[in-house]
């Protein structure tokens, strides 16, 4: 449903050049359909069943703002979040959501944003800078500040996407000035062990509030969630998976194999660091999201607060 047809044609015209260099004829069809059923679980009732069969307890979902930049979707995405908020219900404790909203959709935009925080109880933000903005953008510091304000980290997409849209917003330097000016407020790069690791460990390294996410390592390779390991930035990486994009390619529980077999961790790494990277560092970002006073009517019942 995030995905506009544009987007999904670009990822299959690289699917179909990979193929071809490899000399494999496949016909575009049917590369469109392994694209669609990779991404065919509406309501979620699969992901769930492979999480649990992976041991993840919990997962976010993304919601990515394309509307803006590829108009050719089937949704609108004040529609694409509603319909999160019921996935979210239908599984009780196993999803946070991160809305994405185009920060060029101007106050509207602003508003279904804050709509989604208070009033659906969502969990943080979802950027996708190659839709044609940057991480420092302007136009992004109103959502910066309601993030601020509700205690809500921001996850960003950086690097490389289809060919429908632009890789070089997506850099991870970009997002040093709003880290910079919303100290407050945690950033977490997506992909930062596949994309732009030197430069990612960097940011996290001058920045208290930058983190990274390994998302991608399924066809990345772990070398550099093992520098990233290396560099002792144990605190700051976030275990992702990006799933479902890789459902054609093996099973999620053989992924989270993978990382040990393949030889991400290093070998002094501790019980405790390995809680952080699976689960720590998430539960403590997502954990400090809060309920302003502002945001509560005085004398409210407890039935007309804000969810938290």
């Amino acid at each position: 449903m995030c995905f506009p047809p544009s987007f999904g044609a670009g990822v299959v015209d690289n699917a179909l050049a990979a193929l071809r260099a490899r000399g494999l004829a496949v016909p575009r069809s049917r590369v469109e359909r392994m694209h669609e059923v990779t991404l065919d679980d509406p309501w979620c009732d699969r992901l769930v069943a492979e999480m649990d069969e992976a041991g993840i307890a919990e997962a976010v979902l993304l919601v990515p703002d394309f509307t803006y930049a590829l108009p050719d979707g089937t949704h609108t995405i004040s529609e694409l979040l509603a319909h999160h908020r019921a996935v979210r219900d239908r599984h009780p404790g196993r999803f946070r959501v991160f809305p994405g909203v185009d920060p060029r959709w101007g106050q509207e935009g602003l508003a279904l944003f804050e709509r989604a925080v208070v009033e659906y109880g969502f969990d943080g933000m979802k950027l996708y800078p190659p839709c044609g903005y940057r991480l420092s953008d302007p136009g992004l510091y109103p959502f910066y500040e309601l993030c601020a304000e509700w205690g809500l980290p921001v996850l960003s997409h950086i690097g490389a996407t289809s060919p429908a849209l632009e890789a070089e917003p997506a850099r991870p330097i970009y997002v040093d000035r709003a880290a910079k000016d919303f100290p407050t407020v945690d950033f977490v790069l997506a992909h930062g062990s596949v994309n732009y690791t030197e430069e990612c460990a960097m940011l996290c390294t001058s920045r208290p509030n930058i983190h990274v996410d390994v998302s991608g390592y399924e066809t990345g390779g772990v070398a550099g969630l093992a520098r990233l390991f290396e560099l002792g930035l144990h605190h700051k990486v976030l275990f992702a998976t990006d799933w479902p994009i890789f459902r054609l390619q093996g099973r999620q529980a053989s992924f989270v194999e993978r990382l040990t077999t393949e030889g991400a961790f290093p070998a002094t790494m501790t019980e405790r660091e390995f809680d952080l990277f699976f689960h720590g560092n998430a539960e403590r970002i997502l954990g400090k999201r809060r309920v302003p006073a502002a945001a509560v009517p005085s004398g409210a019942p407890e039935r007309d607060r804000p969810v938290a």
